[in-house]
């Protein structure tokens, strides 16, 4: 439900200066379907640019959910978007590795693969898959490989890539395969995609066919913006985060007239520019901010939403990528954003995904979400009696109270160094985080899917004209 009279001031002023970006500058759509559809619901469009009124605007938008479950192929890991909900979702769009001294190599298909079994084997996930990182030793065909290694490797909510509408109906091909029809599709959705804007204010094609597909067989959609305050954005935040509203409630708009009632989630990947260099800062604390007003604004038009996550800009792991990935990831929980992306193993600015920080990033998500956790107060955690019992100089280590709750009460670090530590303390927490990845691939345990589906999935690849050998190494 939209709840315009609910916004603050500053809502409601970044909400008129959106609708007036919409009606007095518009927006442009790189796809002649797509515009065709705009006119017969009677938008104005003059040439590719589309002027929306903002009752137009509100109404659109007025017909997508608030709220929606994604089914997994194991039920166990469906999820919930909206409302409170949170639920962390993998980095995407890597072209690169780091290495733990800093030294990248492109990303490979087993990349992608590794990253495929640590996420399946953190129990923070009900997600996996997507775009982890760009493989390049694939060829063309990354977006039905990536989705049949997921589908190998994973039994979690399926997050996928984007492409063309040839691109996108194998996607949908193949998961109907495994889940029953593509009809099925219509009734249970199973995977989620992000389709970017492209700032300032435009839609390109790609990003408007993978839409449309995924609108036709109402698979959700995050419909997110990525603008640079100070380059693909006024440098003020207000404007800024007025512009990403204004881009993602028009594609949101879109959406429900391609199809009305598909899920959509309210995207903001925002942040501010580096000014001395013109690049990208995404560890900024103006992104934190960003990802706050975005889900406040989501939620006000009655949508889910979707933030960022661990996310820094530091070169190899370091202090730096640690308070970077702290304060974005807090922002994002404590906002109640319902899908966070990017949340473990991304850094160098999107550039490179990395092993050893995936490990890092694990440990404060299990921090963030203890803080949020609060205290709880009750006659059992105040132990009253306890207390009296032990008395004044005695001690809890011993007592049947702290028994009971040791457990359950503190955060317990994985890679932490606490306590007294010899030697070389730094090597000490990289050897903690590298005995922490090995261990979570040992335990690593391939989920079953069964041989028929496993055939049709090759066989269906093999007659898209994909490589034996490679789909064969991704069965084992």
């Amino acid at each position: 439900m939209i709840e315009l009279e609910k916004m603050d001031e500053d809502l409601r002023g970044i909400h008129e200066a959106s609708m007036t970006f919409l009606e007095q500058t518009g927006m442009m759509f790189h796809h002649p379907k797509v515009i065709e559809i705009m006119k017969q619901e009677g938008i104005r469009v003059e040439g590719k640019t589309a002027f929306f009124t903002r009752e137009q605007v509100m109404a659109w938008v007025s017909k997508a959910p608030s709220q929606f479950k994604v089914y997994a192929r194991n039920p166990k890991y469906d999820i919930e978007v909206g409302g409170d909900h949170v639920e962390l979702c993998p980095g995407s769009g890597s072209p690169f590795v780091c290495e733990i001294d800093g030294n990248k190599h492109a990303a490979l298909m087993s990349d992608y693969v590794t990253f495929l079994k640590l996420y399946h084997q953190s129990n923070y996930y009900n997600t996996n898959g997507g775009i982890m990182v760009q493989p390049t030793d694939i060829g063309k065909s990354t977006i039905p490989m990536m989705l049949y290694a997921t589908l190998n490797y994973s039994d979690k909510v399926i997050i996928t890539g984007t492409g063309s509408t040839e691109e996108v109906e194998k996607l949908m091909d193949m998961l109907g395969l495994v889940f029953g029809s593509k009809e099925a599709l219509l009734e249970k959705p199973r995977c989620i995609t992000i389709v970017n804007t492209n700032t300032p204010l435009q839609f390109d094609t790609t990003m408007l066919e993978t839409m449309m597909v995924f609108n036709r067989y109402k698979q959700p959609v995050v419909i997110a913006a990525a603008s640079m305050a100070g380059t693909t954005a006024p440098v003020t935040l207000a404007a800024a985060i007025a512009l990403t509203n204004a881009e993602v409630l028009a594609g949101i708009a879109v959406a429900q007239m391609i199809n009305e009632g598909t899920p959509v989630i309210y995207g903001c990947q925002s942040t501010t520019s580096d000014m001395k260099t013109g690049s990208i800062a995404i560890g900024a604390p103006e992104g934190a901010l960003c990802y706050q007003y975005a889900a406040r604004m989501a939620k006000s038009y009655g949508l889910p939403c979707r933030g960022g996550g661990s996310v820094t800009d530091a070169k190899t792991l370091s202090v730096q990528a640690g308070y970077e990935s702290m304060l974005t990831l807090l922002a994002s929980y404590s906002a109640k954003t319902n899908l966070i992306f990017q949340s473990a193993g991304i850094m160098e600015s999107y550039n490179s995904m990395c092993y050893e920080k995936f490990i890092v990033d694990l440990e404060i998500i299990g921090m963030v979400k203890r803080y949020l956790g609060g205290v709880k107060v009750n006659a059992d955690t105040l132990a009253v009696e306890v207390v009296q019992e032990v008395g004044i100089a005695g001690q809890f280590l011993t007592s049947e109270h702290t028994m009971q709750h040791c457990r359950k009460e503190p955060f317990l670090p994985d890679i932490s160094l606490r306590g007294a530590v010899t030697g070389d303390l730094t090597e000490s927490l990289l050897d903690n985080i590298r005995k922490q990845k090995e261990k979570m691939l040992a335990s690593y345990c391939k989920p079953e899917i069964s041989t028929d589906i496993q055939d049709r999935l090759v066989n269906y690849l093999l007659g898209c004209g994909l490589d034996r050998i490679l789909i064969e190494g991704l069965k084992n």
